[in-house]
């Protein structure tokens, strides 16, 4: 068997300190631990020991680390002057993990948990530690083994007790302290003691992490579902993928299911698919899996329980086989959680917490999923059918009016009204004849709706039994639906037109006391022409006439529509508006927005005046949009926030959509809309979705939510939403592609994601790679190099530098932009070692960028950008030759560092002396570019002093700032940064002392 030398094992320590938390990162420390102990090196055993324990903590098994804990205990018994100062702490703060580890291992006898603790106390007692960790672990301890009376006293004295270095940190405390409201069911309590965590004012390594897991329920609980919704969106996106955070992955799982968001949670259990495996420590287990179970059981409940979930343990599992599986599991560790405890703590609390009902119906959270299929009809023995119930005459009567008058009106209601009429009728005998051609009415409408290959046989019924009844105003309607059926299945032009005339002449055939007649022979006017216009279009095509005979067509659909608006003008104006709404939409076909936006401004208005606000919306949302286009935001705003207004019957979910995506494209041009905006975005995507349009429409409204929250600076909402309709939105065009690609980049950045973000610019440059202007894919190349710099990716932050240059210089016309890729290439020449080799590229590469600046350009000599470039230039290259002689000053006092290229004093002091040539050189660009340049001219000079001290020439440097001082104490009040002026001065002091 091999043995690891010394260095290996050390090597292995560093490398594994900084690995990702999980069981691949502790089967490595116990392997290391092992070693150690094997080569009889105390010191390094310990340290191994150390690195095991913190290990585990970041884990799923974090009750493992009691053994080594206690390894390490008798180490420093044995010896207490071989550990450090900072050992010592170290050891002293694992025992607040190890308390907590105890607490959450049912297999540690309750008298051996109060025996650790105890050992806590008096060991901090020695130490001279505050009181203060161990009274939260006894509190912990306290809760639950049921001692509430316990876990009172504990709670107080932990919050009496002084804070020390021991003391956990305010984000950790703060969660505690609101966690043990939640017990006591104050969940407004919590929240206020969250809010420093919440509001990242105090944070950790798991921390706001853990509370934005916590804090989910009791916001849903005090109604407060924008914050929930929006610590959903932050909070996941933290815990996602993290083995320690599993607990808290759980409970937004648990969220999710209690929201109406069940596809959610499902994705969210699927990207943890490999965890649900049994978990080491028992607690986590138990947290995160009753998390999935309460979206397990509520999937059940939905219908759902036939539909994959996760593997367990290797074996595919249904909904409802992991849910028996894992209840059946948890359950049992409960119960050897009680067991210990002498209680039934742990049972009732979990089982409260998986039968939770659901705190909000439908939450939309603004994040795409995918929706759940249809749940499979219940099961059910076959029994003798049982009659159903007959419904009172009365009220049955009363919903037949209702509906009638409905779908006289065209009310949105109408449709359901008359589905719950049938509902009520069911299959009763008894039931007035004109009532079940009513109903054969609605069914057929709904066929001919959907384009159903047997509408036109169900409308005949229907007509046909309108006839028999004498009802001939609804006969002579259903032959207008033929003819609109007809159209719909591309009949062929004379079909449609015989069937139009049809319709015409039974409408004119009616009584001329009927009250509808007008109403009829109008309709089947205004049918007609829609339908001509529509057949015009069919024989131009086939007869191959490109343009003219389309403009014709729309010549002659105008000049019909206008005819009729003027002939029923009076009399039906539900009609006029519909007309006058199409000769709106002809105008906008024909370039002509301005001719529009009157048109469709009279025909909401028609449609308001007649009592069918509903019908308005169209016309109000569609001209809001060319309101915009015209540059009236103003307008714009107010008729889509009336087309709002009307849209509250409307019950089709695309038109609510739209209607509301409308108004928030139009609110996010302003700076003070964009919560509003974004309110809008997020509930038009839910209305996208409810009608099926998730890839489309929802796309747009989830891109239009990610831009309305980056306007509110909610970054990690935006890109979270953003990545979640990524793939719908890639599909929607290479522009479009584009756009999103370099905005999710934005985001990344912002959000201290460079690797991420790197990917997408790189994405968004593969694109535009093949476009004849290479000005977008230099851009793209350069924000890459730039994030790829930002994640220490060197070689591949310098091929992205040096590909954006060769783009820019492709352009030939963005001299800033190669020269801030040179000076960045520059730098990456010195970061890995500040080497002579690297300083001579790194020179080279400024007097390059230098010699940009300086050569003369035609369109702007004396441009002020491209001089304080210049100025930045020659600031960087002194910057890069003082690390050159400070990689010197430091090897000199290092009597082991054997350099073999050592700099002599000669050559150092050639460096200082450049160093100052160049900073002056700079601060005298600045001094010519006046006072938006004067933080830079000042850290010039400042630096240039310094080195002048270094030259052993002090009072030179001090005489250079001296002499601003003097300048700015002449300039007038306010010009110069309060800062400036005191700096200056100690520096002064500094240097002359």
């Amino acid at each position: 068997m091999s043995t690891m030398t010394r260095e290996e094992i050390e090597q292995g320590l560093q490398e594994n300190r900084f690995a990702p938390g999980g069981t691949a990162r502790n089967a490595h420390a116990e392997v290391l631990a092992a070693a150690a102990e094997a080569s009889g090196d105390s010191e390094l055993f310990r340290d191994a020991l150390d690195n095991l324990i913190n290990s585990y903590l970041y884990s799923s098994e974090s009750t493992k680390m009691l053994v080594p804990f206690a390894r390490l205990l008798q180490e420093y018994d044995k010896d207490p002057g071989a550990f450090s100062k900072g050992d010592a702490h170290s050891l002293f703060w694992q025992f607040k993990w190890v308390a907590t580890a105890i607490s959450e291992s049912p297999e540690i006898p309750l008298e051996s948990a109060t025996g650790w603790l105890d050992e806590m106390e008096r060991r901090y007692r020695i130490a001279g530690y505050s009181e203060r960790p161990v009274r939260e672990s006894e509190l912990w301890f306290a809760d639950v083994i049921g001692d509430d009376e316990r876990a009172e006293r504990a709670y107080a004295r932990w919050q009496a007790a002084d804070r020390d270095d021991m003391s956990d940190c305010h984000a950790c405390e703060l969660n505690g302290q609101g966690h043990y409201a939640v017990l006591r069911g104050d969940d407004a309590r919590a929240l206020e003691v969250w809010q420093p965590v919440l509001a990242g004012d105090k944070t950790c390594a798991e921390e706001p992490h853990r509370v934005l897991a916590t804090a989910l329920l009791p916001l849903l609980r005090l109604g407060r579902f924008e914050e929930a919704r929006a610590q959903h969106l932050r909070g996941y996106r933290m815990a996602r993928g993290k083995e320690s955070l599993l607990p808290s992955v759980g409970k937004h799982i648990e969220f999710c299911a209690l929201t109406g968001n069940e596809p959610r949670g499902l994705e969210i259990l699927a990207e943890h698919a490999a965890h649900v495996a049994p978990l080491a420590n028992l607690d986590d287990r138990l947290s995160f899996h009753g998390g999935v179970l309460v979206l397990l059981r509520r999937l059940k409940d939905l219908g759902h329980g036939h539909l994959p979930a996760v593997p367990y343990e290797g074996v595919p599992r249904t909904v409802a086989e992991l849910y028996e599986v894992l209840r059946a599991d948890s359950l049992d560790i409960a119960r050897r959680f009680d067991a210990r405890n002498g209680t039934t703590r742990v049972s009732e609390r979990f089982l409260a917490r998986i039968g939770g009902a659901p705190l909000v119906d439908v939450l939309p959270l603004g994040v795409r999923s995918a929706a759940l299929p249809q749940p499979e009809p219940a099961t059910a023995p076959v029994a003798a059918p049982v009659p159903a119930p007959a419904a009172d005459g009365a009220a049955l009567a009363e919903l037949v009016r209702r509906a009638r008058a409905a779908r006289d009106l065209g009310h949105p209601s109408s449709d359901g009204l008359w589905a719950e009429v049938a509902a009520r009728v069911g299959t009763a005998d008894a039931v007035d004849p004109l009532v079940r051609v009513d109903l054969a009415d609605h069914r057929a409408l709904a066929a001919a709706r959907a384009g159903v290959g047997d509408a036109a046989a169900l409308v005949t019924a229907v007509r046909d039994g309108y006839r028999a009844l004498g009802r001939e105003e609804r006969a002579a309607l259903s032959e207008l639906r033929l003819a609109s059926v007809a159209a719909q299945s591309g009949a062929a032009p004379g079909e449609i037109r015989e069937l139009l005339a049809v319709a015409l002449r039974a409408a004119e055939a009616l009584e001329a006391d009927e009250p509808l007649r007008g109403r009829r022979i109008a309709l089947a006017e205004l049918s007609a022409i829609r339908l001509e216009s529509y057949l015009r279009s069919l024989e131009a095509t086939d007869a191959h006439d490109h343009g003219h005979g389309q403009d014709r067509g729309h010549g002659e659909l105008a000049a019909e529509l206008t005819a009729f608006v003027a002939a029923h003008a009076q009399s039906l104006p539900d009609l006029v508006a519909e007309a006058e709404e199409m000769l709106g939409r002809i105008a906008l076909s024909q370039g002509e927005p301005e001719r529009a936006v009157p048109l469709l401004a009279t025909a909401a208005a028609r449609a308001i005046a007649a009592g069918r606000p509903w019908q308005a919306v169209d016309p109000l949302v569609l001209r809001a949009g060319v309101l915009m286009s015209l540059g009236r935001p103003e307008e714009a705003e107010e008729d889509a926030r009336s087309g709002l207004a009307h849209a509250g019957e409307v019950t089709d979910a695309e038109r609510q959509a739209v209607v509301r995506l409308t108004l928030a494209d139009i609110l996010l041009e302003r700076a003070d809309a964009a919560a509003e905006a974004a309110e809008l975005a997020l509930t038009a995507a839910h209305w996208f979705d409810q009608a099926g349009l998730t890839a489309d429409g929802g796309a747009q409204a989830r891109l239009l939510l990610a831009r309305a929250y980056a306007h509110r600076h909610r970054n990690a909402d935006a890109a979270e939403v953003l990545r979640s309709t990524l793939p719908d939105l890639l599909e929607h065009g290479e522009q479009q592609a584009l756009a999103v690609r370099e905005f999710l980049g934005d985001l990344l950045r912002e959000l201290g994601e460079p690797r991420e973000a790197a990917e997408q610019y790189l994405l968004a440059a593969e694109l535009v790679k093949g476009w004849e202007d290479p000005r977008p894919q230099a851009g793209l190349a350069q924000s890459a190099a730039d994030q790829l710099s930002e994640a220490r990716l060197t070689p591949e932050a310098v091929a992205a530098y040096e590909r954006a240059l060769e783009l820019h210089r492709l352009s030939g016309d963005a001299p800033v932009a190669e020269v801030r890729v040179l000076r960045s290439l520059a730098w990456l020449a010195i970061r890995e070692e500040v080497s002579a080799t690297g300083v001579a590229r790194a020179r080279a590469l400024m007097a390059e960028a230098a010699g940009i600046l300086e050569t003369p350009r035609g369109d702007a000599p004396d441009s002020p950008e491209l001089r304080s470039e210049l100025a930045q230039t020659w600031h960087q290259l002194a910057q890069v030759l003082d690390r050159w002689v400070s990689v010197h000053v430091q090897e000199d006092d290092d009597e082991d560092s054997g350099r073999a290229q050592a700099l002599g004093d000669a050559e150092l002091t050639a460096l200082r002396l450049e160093e100052v040539l160049l900073w002056d050189r700079a601060a005298g660009i600045y001094t010519d570019l006046g006072g938006d340049h004067l933080a830079e001219r000042f850290q010039c000079l400042n630096n240039a002093a310094w080195t002048e001290r270094e030259l052993g020439r002090p009072e030179a440097g001090a005489a250079r700032l001296s002499a601003l001082i003097e300048e700015l104490r002449t300039w007038p009040e306010g010009t110069v940064p309060e800062w400036i002026l005191p700096r200056a001065e100690r520096t002064v002091a500094h240097l002359t002392d």
